[in-house]
């Protein structure tokens, strides 16, 4: 972007280090927790997907909006993030697919941003600190004014952006994967079968119910406060819990919905919060991450194999807290936290990380397919008793 006529911008942290640099996108100022995504593509997912609600994003590669945006690479139906920070931004986008230029995207949200500053200092001070709150402003410049709103903001920990980001009415989902992008060869289902699914929304994401769709799921998504009675009228094969920001442990209705639904006997598969949620309606704790897992290549695992992986998470399930009944799956290889879980008698499983892929890697869409057979099996059984 030209620097003749950018406009200033200035990012602060909590404990005020400061960074003047350019504003790209909304003339506005936002505080949030201030995170670093290391992919080096699908921006446009990561601006919309919920889980970032509350967050300002680091973008770790060196270029952003080279590619525009397109309205079928939205993951939400606007940006959630609350601001964007990267080291140069391209104002003339270049794609067949693009519709609007990133800076627009952002103008049309009120959305601020800021370029130009060294994001590789700013990841390794993160790095260093762990994510910590600050502020991106066009309207004040001046350090020790953003430093205050800053500081006074609330942090990530113990804070539930879950009804910030859940639907407001019940709504079925049936969209599959468009078949221009599928790449599962396992992906029809059998016989024309189909399963009933309620996906308890946490802060889901549109390719999430698109591969459940795509492995034979009808998806009734509810919002994260519905009761477990109302859950269970839609009489479902299997409940979803998904992705979302913010503390797990602060999603008190949702831990208690989990726990009662457990005693439904139905197949329970948890991504991401859901996951957590999942872990905590079992008696587990969790706990923050110093910097979180943003990026599309985070090794996870257990034994003999590897699944390079998508994730976007802050908080992690505590090892030493499972109950002997549940059993770890995989582990993030980088750090060795819990990356995923399963009950040793009962249906259930979850995955700390993001199997539909998007945006990443293929390695973990088996996770679909399992459910689906989960649900296949429990179907089995109810109907021998």
């Amino acid at each position: 972007m030209s620097l003749s006529t950018a406009q200033p911008a200035l990012l602060v942290l909590a404990d005020g280090t400061a960074y003047r640099g350019w504003s790209f996108g909304a003339d506005a100022t936002v505080v949030g927790e201030v995170v670093f995504n290391t992919g080096m593509t699908g921006y446009q997912e990561v601006l919309t997907d919920p889980s970032y609600c509350g967050q300002i994003v680091t973008f770790t590669y060196p270029e952003l909006g080279n590619t525009g945006v397109n309205l079928e690479d939205e993951e939400s139906s606007r940006p959630q993030i609350r601001g964007a920070i990267a080291r140069n931004v391209s104002s003339r986008p270049s794609n067949w697919r693009c519709s609007q230029s990133l800076q627009d995207y952002l103008k049309q949200y009120d959305i601020p941003g800021i370029y130009g500053i060294d994001t590789r200092a700013l990841t390794r001070k993160i790095r260093t600190v762990g994510a910590i709150n600050g502020g991106i402003s066009t309207t004040i410049l001046d350090q020790a004014e953003l430093l205050e709103q800053v500081q006074d903001a609330p942090s990530m920990d113990g804070l539930n952006l879950v009804q910030e980001v859940t639907t407001r009415e019940v709504y079925e989902w049936s969209e599959a994967t468009d078949s221009v992008w599928e790449f599962s060869p396992t992906v029809k289902p059998a016989n024309g079968e189909m399963w009933t699914v309620v996906a308890l929304d946490f802060g889901i994401k549109r390719n999430i119910l698109r591969r459940l769709a795509s492995y034979g799921c009808r998806v009734i998504v509810v919002p994260a406060d519905t009761s477990p009675e109302e859950i269970l009228k839609y009489n479902p094969d299997g409940i979803f819990l998904s992705n979302g920001p913010g503390d797990p442990a602060a999603v008190t209705e949702g831990i208690a919905t989990a726990k009662a639904l457990l005693k439904s006997d139905k197949p329970v598969f948890g991504i991401c919060m859901g996951h957590q949620i999942l872990g905590l309606s079992l008696g587990a704790e969790t706990f923050k991450l110093k910097f979180g897992h943003r990026g599309l290549n985070h090794p996870a695992g257990l034994t003999q194999q590897v699944e390079i992986t998508s994730q976007n998470h802050g908080f992690a399930i505590d090892p030493d807290s499972l109950v002997p009944e549940v059993e770890i799956t995989h582990l993030n290889l980088n750090d060795r936290t819990v990356a995923g879980l399963k009950h040793k008698t009962l249906p259930l499983f979850s995955v700390q990380y993001h199997p539909e892929a998007s945006p990443g890697p293929h390695d973990a869409d088996y996770l679909f397919d399992r459910f689906v057979q989960s649900m296949r099996d429990n179907q089995k059984v109810a109907s021998s008793k």
